[in-house]
């Protein structure tokens, strides 16, 4: 719900100025904000995320139960249960919830037609005039929402660089919200998030953590203090380049019902099949995370060795990977457009590597180099993936001096 405006009469509170720094904080234990549980037996927190994404969010272990959950293809419900109208619930986002949920550690998710869904369902619960802290480099859709909200007199944004807390704890007076990416995109810069959230806490801010680029398998940032996780889950949630779907997550109950009241009246809902694409792909978050992140490893060695490259940005963990090049601009285009495995594509996180050149974008951060590229490092055999990229890479070195 926008600031300012009235609750809607569907049992949910009023949204307005809920992620202010005046807002009253509340964590709830998992599993007590209605809906699908989020830890559904006792065994359950004591399982390793590897064994979480293929177990959790499965129906019930019951004879002739389906193993899977089923795509459920509702817009409405007959009367007198829960859930009523396709705009409210569906079994098949429920199950991907819990999921979701529980790899993060807790609380309750809920899923969005898109990353970018997710992001404005939580930037509308800011309030009028409020001060929100983010970091120079981070995704351009979140960058250019929040410069299009300041530009209309929403609210101020106060932008800083992440790896210098001294710098981010220094602007968090009167702030409402510290808005955080760890790793960030394109820049790969890593942020303390638990000295960070405590701080924001400390100011009477409210924490969010875009964990799109690490994934619950490398990073809790709820366990580090957050308030509010939030998730393009099209890439490495999903994992198969085949459905747009975003997610928030939250132990704070007052958060959840406004976030969820946001997506049930702004009719920011996911398909059901993109959400059941979605928990299937999470099926394989482990496999696809740690084969990704070996072939990353290993590419950022060799790539570190090849004197196309000026620079190599590796936050340590993950698959994503960002190059300079000795050559210029003109020399990342030239690779981006010789390559015949690695895929010119913008988005990350599949199973296929992709790669691009991020100022290609207007709006891109005018400190991000015009020579960067970012690798989404996929599966494939690696000395596949290097053959091609170094080939590509080894074009660059005939161009004219």
């Amino acid at each position: 719900m926008l600031a300012g405006s009235p609750p809607e009469d569907d049992g949910h509170p009023g949204a307005a100025g809920l992620l202010s720094g005046r807002t009253h904080r509340v964590t709830v234990a998992a599993g007590t904000m209605g809906g699908m549980d989020a830890m559904p037996d006792a065994h359950t927190p004591d399982l390793r995320p590897a064994t979480l994404v293929v177990t959790a969010g499965r129906p019930p272990h019951e004879p002739d139960a389906p193993l899977n959950q089923p795509l459920v293809a509702a817009s409405v419900y007959v009367a007198g249960g829960d859930r009523e109208y396709g705009r409210y619930a569906n079994p098949t986002w429920e199950a991907f919830e819990q999921a979701l949920a529980l790899l993060e550690g807790g609380g309750k998710a809920l899923a969005f037609s898109s990353g970018m869904a997710a992001v404005t369902a939580v930037l509308d619960l800011v309030a009028d005039g409020e001060a929100i802290v983010v970091p120079q480099h981070a995704y351009l859709g979140v960058l250019h929402q929040l410069a299009s909200m300041e530009a209309k007199g929403r609210l101020s944004v106060r932008t800083v660089d992440i790896t210098d807390t001294d710098q981010v704890l220094a602007t968090l007076d009167d702030a409402a919200v510290l808005w955080l990416e760890s790793p960030t995109n394109p820049a790969l810069e890593v942020a303390d998030i638990e000295t960070l959230a405590a701080a924001a806490h400390g100011a009477g801010a409210t924490c969010v953590v875009d964990n799109t680029f690490a994934t619950p398998l490398r990073q809790r940032p709820l366990d580090l203090g957050a308030d509010v996780v939030v998730h393009a889950a099209t890439k490495y949630i999903a994992g198969h380049s085949d459905a747009l779907i975003g997610a928030v997550v939250t132990r704070n109950e007052q958060a959840w019902l406004a976030i969820d009241e946001r997506r049930r009246m702004a009719g920011a809902v996911p398909g059901a099949l993109e959400t059941w694409l979605a928990l299937r792909g999470m099926r394989t978050l482990a496999l696809r995370v740690d084969r990704a992140e070996a072939n990353a490893q290993t590419l950022v060695q060799r790539l570190g060795e090849h004197p196309a490259v000026s620079t190599v940005r590796y936050p340590g963990f993950g698959g994503v990977v960002a190059i300079e090049f000795a050559g210029g601009a003109i020399a990342a285009d030239l690779a981006v457009h010789s390559t015949r495995l690695w895929v010119h594509a913008t988005s990350l996180g599949g199973v296929e590597s992709t790669l691009e050149r991020r100022r290609r974008w207007k709006g891109e951060a005018t400190t991000i180099p015009e020579d960067l590229v970012r690798l989404s490092v996929g599966v494939e055999d690696v000395d596949d993936l290097w053959a091609d990229l170094s080939a590509a890479l080894d074009a660059t070195g005939e161009l004219p001096g």
